[in-house]
């Protein structure tokens, strides 16, 4: 028979919440909270080496490279991407953001059109800056253990992960989708040897929706989830380094010059009143808004530099906005 003082301990243990009795989930919520307080949100975690969800999206993967969807674009096909415990020796879990970069500018008619990631500072140094802090901080909570940030320029199935993490699900378009933030997210990620408590993975709500394979002026996702780069504006804009851009893009540019949002911009899940951003450094530089045909045709490669400074999409380089901007004559009146 226990004695009184036995059962008295055992009436306690019944008060404490059950996060504070078990150290993963205690480290998981506060990680997560660090998160948060960076301006994260979505935030969650997923444990390596993932459901068996995540071991169909690396065959996706491996059928979309076998297919040759993915053009010039080699470093898709880096083996590192599909494992993502070579990223970190003794990897066992990652946590995984969003950073929304919707704001309530919009770009102005008549101008050449930017996609939304490039509006503010270069998603790549704020989302790499805000997790390496968490990352110091989870290495206070656990000297020992190790960490490496990720964000979309490493070879890690970042959609995938996310998905896995619960921060939302793979479209049709191949971006993520959260039910109450929509898909205008940049993601990433910070790797860790820590065990954490995995959250679930996120359930498709896509459902029989086909508005983003039906706008697409180029017919480049060719079916649910696989998006052929080679027919895709936002590729010819941005990586396509080659002098002309093919006939078939330049026809269906638009007013394009640096990325595409069509498929976002049709997608219902962004139109459920979605959260705008205030932080300061996704606020978009206003010349982004009103850019000109003329003034990207005749700005040289110094104005451009300047222009560009810090940001995402220097990866464009100048010639190729001149070329890109000269490409939306195609089918557009002088003034757009």
């Amino acid at each position: 028979m226990r004695s009184l003082e036995e059962l008295g301990k055992q009436s306690i243990l019944w008060l404490i919440p059950k996060c504070m009795t078990n150290p993963e989930d205690n480290l998981s919520t506060a990680l997560k909270r660090q998160a948060r307080q960076e301006g994260f949100e979505p935030v969650g975690i997923a444990r390596l080496p993932g459901s068996p969800r995540l071991q169909l999206r690396t065959q996706a993967l491996q059928r979309w490279l076998a297919g040759k969807n993915h053009a010039d674009m080699g470093w898709m096909a880096a083996p590192r991407r599909q494992d993502a415990s070579q990223l970190l020796e003794g990897a066992q879990s990652l946590l995984a953001v969003g950073l929304n970069y919707y704001v309530s500018e919009q770009s102005k008619p008549g101008h050449l059109k930017i996609a939304r990631y490039g509006w503010g500072r270069d998603y790549h140094r704020i989302v790499e800056q805000r997790l390496r802090r968490i990352g110091r901080w989870l290495a206070e909570q656990r000297p020992e253990g190790r960490w490496r940030v990720c964000v979309d320029s490493a070879p890690l199935l970042d959609k995938a992960w996310a998905e896995e993490a619960g921060l939302g699900w793979i479209g049709k378009h191949s971006n993520l989708i959260h039910d109450r933030r929509g898909s205008w997210m940049v993601l990433g990620h910070l790797l860790t040897t820590e065990r954490l408590n995995p959250d679930q993975p996120a359930r498709s709500l896509c459902g029989q929706c086909s508005a983003c394979i039906d706008a697409c002026p180029t017919d480049a996702i060719r079916e649910p989830f696989v998006v052929d780069a080679k027919r895709c504006l936002a590729y010819h804009t941005i990586e396509n380094r080659n002098p002309n851009l093919p006939n078939s893009i330049q026809s269906a540019l638009g007013a394009w010059v640096a990325g595409c949002d069509i498929c976002q911009d049709i997608c219902p899940w962004n139109h459920r009143n979605v959260p705008v951003s205030n932080d300061p450094d996704l606020q978009p530089r206003p010349w982004l808004l009103n850019l000109t045909r003329e003034q990207a045709l005749t700005w040289d490669d110094d104005t451009w530099n300047e222009k560009l400074r810090g940001s995402a999409l220097r990866r464009i380089k100048p010639w190729m906005w001149r070329r890109n901007a000269a490409a939306t004559a195609t089918k557009q009146p002088p003034n757009l």
